[in-house]
């Protein structure tokens, strides 16, 4: 498989938006780099497709940015290009939850890598006893395609329709320990910082979201694959394509993380 594909983001204060976006999209045309870039004041989230050297070309020149300094992405293979072309969009929210007093670029929610998640489910409990919940803070149609069976799946069509779910469901949480999920983990680090300002106690996102699960411990305790908004459809526990088809309500350049 020769193409790479890196995914990655970071919650950063961003005033510079449309020069910024000049510059990110005349290296990406330079590099014959295709996919989306996402820019918001609150940062950055981007999904990249080409061979290894122009991605990691792309990667070094984005680290010159002392705002992007040691970000890193997260990978997977494929034997084509999942993207038809090359864009950078200019966005309100790099993920949209419409809660303007959630700013994550302020600081993270705590988080639980894969190791540790892993470890808590397979004992039933964490390290302190608790009883873990799981909450899966993506959309129907990607939960269709895999997830933890036991977590908490609300049917969303939108992410902004979650607050209002869990807001109605708080005793499920109480007096215990909670553990987002999204696919790279951009939403879940969202939705974790959103749960701490309602009040709730104990929330934890999960670190790099699915993709870096399946990464560090091969998606033990997962069900089904990933869906992921590309051309691929979805990959599986190895990170390679599944050969799953998008789903229609989705955009295969609508990146979300």
């Amino acid at each position: 498989m020769s193409t790479l594909n890196i995914s990655a983001y970071r919650f950063v204060s961003l005033d510079d938006l449309p020069a910024l976006r000049e510059r990110m999209l005349a290296q990406c045309h330079a590099l014959a780099l295709k996919g989306t870039i996402l820019l918001a004041p609150e940062g950055i989230n981007l999904f990249l497709a080409g061979s290894r050297e122009a991605v990691d070309a792309f990667m070094h020149w984005l680290h010159y940015d002392p705002r992007f300094a040691g970000l890193q992405g997260k990978e997977s293979l494929s034997d084509d290009v999942p993207f038809q072309r090359m864009r950078v969009r200019l966005k309100k929210e790099i993920i949209t939850l419409r809660h303007p007093t959630i700013r994550p670029e302020g600081g993270r929610a705590p988080a639980v890598d894969a190791a540790t998640l892993k470890r808590w489910l397979d004992q039933g409990h964490d390290d302190e006893g608790r009883d873990v919940v799981l909450l899966d803070t993506r959309n129907a149609y990607e939960t269709d395609v895999g997830m933890f069976p036991q977590a908490v799946d609300y049917r969303i069509g939108s992410f902004t329709e979650l607050p209002s779910a869990v807001e109605a469901d708080r005793a499920r949480y109480a007096e215990k320990t909670i553990v987002s999920y999204c696919t790279g983990g951009i939403r879940c680090e969202k939705f974790a910082l959103y749960m701490q300002d309602i009040g709730m106690e104990r929330v934890f996102q999960l670190e790099g979201g699915i993709l870096k699960y399946f990464e560090e411990v091969g998606g033990t305790h997962w069900q089904g694959d990933c869906f992921v908004f590309d051309e691929r459809g979805a990959v599986d526990k190895a990170l390679l394509p599944s050969g799953s088809s998008p789903s229609p309500q989705s955009s295969p350049e609508d990146i979300r993380a």
